[in-house]
């Protein structure tokens, strides 16, 4: 029998490693090929691991709540038909090295002074942190197996302010002239207190935190800690679309079976600027900036007990129909647990329907990579001098953007709102149709 590696998939387009929510196998289980293997949780999604193979599980390299890059070894698996059983049992070594061998391969390593053990080891994802907050990993204590550093670790150390620097080094190997000012070398211990642990006080609930609420902390914490938020708001007059909208939404109801919401006709509108404007549509990538073809905007949909990212392929080729179809479905598959993580994949613009809760104003955390975010706030009436002079009760809504100040920047975002702005005050009976 072939020993076979199952490595972490890439579950998303932009997604780039994902954690081990639950293992659903066990060494020494037999699965058939496209068996669930591991429950995972990623930014975008939570899915399944299938099986690539027929066989018996070998060994579980990774552990639950251990995030791993795509393409790590998660698990080895002994494929039936790749030899016999005896010729495999006369081998034992040569079997039980094989995994931890292309465990090794998987990894990338790093810090020489520490060539054996788990903790000298590092995933792409660990390192990636690592340079980007200027983390000495060889003061880190990692949580791992064999202490191994975890995603989680350093996501810690970054939290408490606390980060051991290349420079940090124990007082005993300081040289006679650090040895004179022994109140520095105590400096760097002082953080700590901040990040004490905190205790439940009697009545207190504890809720234990899922795997998608972790997922979902995790790709905030990242987009605030790498993106340069900023932020800008614009004021719409949408009077005309109000009663538009009033003026069809029961005979459409009654034709298409679902309710025409605003959010679609402000999808509509975002969609029609970003192809106007497709610098918007852009990301981060690092030595470059990928301004993206295809207009999918992501949208925010809530169940019971999470909050789910779907996306609205091609939005820009779509009536107002067929957005506010597509966003029904998928609020209707939140709800039921049937996304899947293809209804999670491809966003490039995130528009998010705050106003549903009452807000007026907000300041939404960049969905990453992307580069902006567009809160929609409540319409309320409110007095408006007309250019008339005189005072009259408007429908007016507020639109509030985040951006990423390393790919955009206020003047372009500035004329991208105008534009969506535009397109909103001049959506009426006369000029527009939902198909």
């Amino acid at each position: 029998m072939a020993i076979e590696n199952i490595k972490m998939p890439q579950l998303g387009e932009s997604v780039t490693e994902g954690t081990i929510e639950k293992w659903l196998v066990q060494p020494g289980d037999h699965v058939n090929k496209y068996d669930p293997l591991a429950e995972v949780n990623t930014d975008k999604v939570t899915a399944e691991v299938p099986s690539s193979f027929t066989g018996i599980i070998k060994e579980l390299i990774a552990s639950e709540g251990e995030t791993l890059a795509v393409g790590e070894i998660v698990c080895t698996i002994e494929v039936e038909g790749g030899g016999s059983k005896p010729a495999a049992e006369e081998k034992p070594a040569t079997e039980e090295k094989a995994p931890a061998s292309n465990k090794e391969e998987a990894k990338i390593s790093s810090t020489p002074a520490k060539p054996s053990g788990a903790k000298g080891r590092y995933s792409p994802a660990v390192l990636r942190l690592a340079q980007d907050n200027d983390i000495d990993l060889a003061q880190v204590e990692g949580s791992g197996n064999e202490g191994r550093i975890t995603r989680k670790d350093l996501m810690k150390l970054i939290d408490s302010g606390n980060i051991p620097k290349a420079g940090d080094a124990p007082a005993a190997d300081t040289a006679p002239a650090q040895q004179e000012q022994p109140a520095q070398t105590s400096a760097p211990a002082a953080p700590k207190a901040a990040s004490a642990p905190i205790e439940s006080a009697p009545g207190d609930i504890e809720i234990p935190v899922s795997g998608v609420r972790k997922a979902i902390a995790a790709n905030m914490l990242k987009s605030k800690h790498e993106a340069p938020h900023a932020w800008m708001m614009i004021e719409v007059d949408v009077t005309n679309l109000v009663q538009y909208r009033d003026s069809i939404k029961g005979e459409f109801k009654k034709k298409e079976g679902f309710n025409i919401t605003y959010f679609a006709f402000f999808v509509k509108a975002v969609s029609q600027a970003l192809k106007e404007f497709p610098m918007m549509n852009s990301m981060w990538a690092g030595d470059k900036i990928i301004q993206k073809k295809d207009i999918n905007i992501s949208i925010a949909v809530a169940s019971d007990s999470a909050l789910f990212v779907p996306v609205i392929k091609n939005s820009d080729e779509k009536s107002v129909k067929g957005i506010g179809k597509e966003v029904n479905e998928l609020a209707l598959k939140a709800r039921s647990g049937k996304l899947k993580s293809a209804d999670m994949q491809g966003g490039t613009f995130t528009v998010n329907n705050t106003g549903s809760f009452g807000s007026v104003q907000s300041m939404g955390i960049i969905n990453h990579p992307q580069a902006a975010i567009m809160q929609v706030e409540s319409i309320v009436k409110r007095p408006v001098i007309m250019d008339n002079g005189m005072i009259a009760a408007r429908d007016m809504v507020n639109l509030c953007l985040s951006l990423d100040h390393r790919v955009l920047d206020g003047l372009v975002c500035g004329q991208f709102l105008a534009r969506v702005k535009e397109i909103l005050e001049n959506m009426s009976k006369e000029n527009t149709s939902v198909y």
